[in-house]
Formats: C-alpha cells, sequence, structure tokens
C-alpha cells in the first residue's frame, strides 16, 4: 500500500502558534522533507520532535521527487513543510503533490497560519473578496504586464514582497495603479519587530525610502474602485481633452502620466477606439 504526503503549515514567525496536530504529524512520520533543514530544525526541536529533516527546495526539488516516489511507494508518510506558512503556495511542494499523486499516494494537509490572510484581516480593506498575486515578477514585459493587470483588478490585491525589491515594487505599484490607493503594509507578522502600517500608495513609497526596509513584507492594496478599467477610463478621458481641442499627443501624454499609464499603450487604446 502506497503511503502518506503531508503538506504542513509552519509558523509565519510565531513558534507558539504551530498546533498540537502539526507536532503529533511531524512526530509521527518516518520523514520529514523541508525547505530549510536549519530553520526545519528549530521548529522541530520546539515540538520535541527528533526526527533529522532533509532537504527538499527549488534547487533539488528535480532530484528528490525520485527519492520522494520512492519512499511514498514504500507506504511511507512523509511529511513536507516550507520555511513559514503552507508548501506549494509560493514555496517548494507543487512538484511533490505531483508525484504522490503519480505514484497514487495520499495527499493530506495540516493547515496553519497564512501571511496572506492574516495581512488581509488586518488591512481594514475588503476582504469578502480578494486576489493573491504572490511575488511580482522582477523586470521586463512580464512585469509591466502584471503591473497593468492590477491596475483593473476590482477585488482587493495581496502580494508578497521581498525586503530587497520593496521599495521597486511599491514604485512600480505607485506610478501604475496611481499613488492615491490605500493599502497596507504588514511586516514581520506574529514576530518580535510586526509592524502595520497603513496609507496610501504614494505614502508608502516616501515612508520605505526614508526608512530601510528590513523583513518579510505583505502588500495589501485597495482594488480599481470605479466602474470601467483604468485604460477605459483614461481613454474617455483622452477623448475629452480632444473635443476641448487639445491635440491628441499632448492629452495621451497628461493622462498617462496623470494615471500612472503607459503612453504607448495608452496610445493604442485610443486608436483601437477610434477605430471601431
Amino acid at each position: 500500500m502506497t503511503g502518506r504526503l503531508v503538506l504542513c503549515g509552519t509558523p509565519i514567525g510565531h513558534l507558539g502558534d504551530a498546533s498540537p496536530r502539526l507536532a503529533e504529524v511531524l512526530g509521527q512520520a518516518e520523514v520529514v522533507f523541508a525547505e530549510d533543514t536549519r530553520r526545519a530544525r528549530v521548529l522541530l526541536d520546539h515540538l520535541g520532535v527528533t526526527t533529522v529533516p532533509r532537504s527538499y527546495f527549488a534547487g533539488n526539488e528535480a532530484s528528490r521527487r525520485a527519492r520522494l516516489a520512492l519512499l511514498l511507494e514504500q507506504g511511507a508518510t512523509v511529511a513536507l513543510l516550507a520555511d513559514a506558512g503552507m508548501p506549494t503556495v509560493c514555496d517548494p511542494g507543487f512538484s511533490a503533490v505531483r508525484e504522490a499523486r503519480r505514484v497514487g499516494a495520499a495527499v493530506s494537509v495540516v493547515p496553519g497560519p497564512s501571511a496572506v490572510v492574516a495581512a488581509l484581516a488586518v488591512s481594514g480593506l475588503p476582504s469578502e473578496r480578494f486576489a493573491f498575486e504572490g511575488f511580482l515578477p522582477r523586470k521586463g514585459g512580464q512585469r509591466a504586464r502584471r503591473l497593468e493587470e492590477l491596475a483593473a483588478e476590482s477585488r482587493t490585491i495581496v502580494l508578497f514582497s521581498p525586503t530587497a525589491r520593496v521599495r521597486a515594487d511599491l514604485s512600480s505599484l505607485a506610478a501604475v495603479l496611481g499613488g492615491g490607493r490605500h493599502m497596507t503594509v504588514a511586516r514581520e507578522l506574529t514576530k518580535a519587530h510586526e509592524e502595520v502600517w497603513s496609507g496610501t500608495l504614494e505614502e508608502a513609497v516616501a515612508e520605505w525610502q526614508r526608512r530601510s526596509p528590513r523583513g518579510e513584507f505583505t502588500l495589501v492594496i485597495a482594488g480599481w474602485p470605479g466602474s470601467t478599467t483604468p485604460m477605459g477610463h483614461a481613454v474617455a478621458e483622452v477623448e475629452a481633452r480632444k473635443a476641448d481641442g487639445e491635440p491628441m499627443s499632448q492629452a495621451v501624454r497628461t493622462v498617462a502620466d496623470a494615471l500612472g499609464l503607459g503612453r504607448r499603450s495608452l496610445y493604442e487604446a485610443v486608436l483601437k477606439e477610434l477605430r471601431s
């Protein structure tokens, strides 16, 4: 009989958030795979689990899959830990689930703390519907396209931002989504230096230009409030300016800069509207 893969949600900071069931499952698992064995060891020691963790992270997933499959085929119970939160959610583990499914092993979960819902809960922004976007692409066209998509998102947006990129991410978000958007920065949740800061994107840019970013950041941003998309609103504004006699190129430049949209994208949208 094949074994079982257990995805284990772990504390996002405070070890006291670890559940009794997490301790029980980890204590019973024959094998514990972890994104970072040193961080896992701290958690296991806290829970009184003596099992030696084995690494399973982005750099060795390909080679570890075969070992995982063999263990499951032999009937083992294998626990999988991310550094914090739930494996597979912006963390390694997706390949492990696929491998377990392939060999016919059971897959179960021990729910745990989540930076996504914790930040959303304390943000004060609408939470009945939200979009989780993980990490923004680092650069290039993929990043630009993602930002333009987010500009039109009407649901509350939740993003992760690494310390080294949080300033750039906030600046890009303010430029494309508009500096007036309300948002919350949740930093180091459940840890000793936990901070929940709220304001506008423009104010957030200024705040973290003034301060040295430290820790792990979760950004919660208000959705687009309009009945039309930002681009549709911008096209209408350009057309209104043209009707008042303003040259199209000047109108596009003024509106794009005011709304944080790409000038070329707006120009093409206006031309498309004229042809339709």
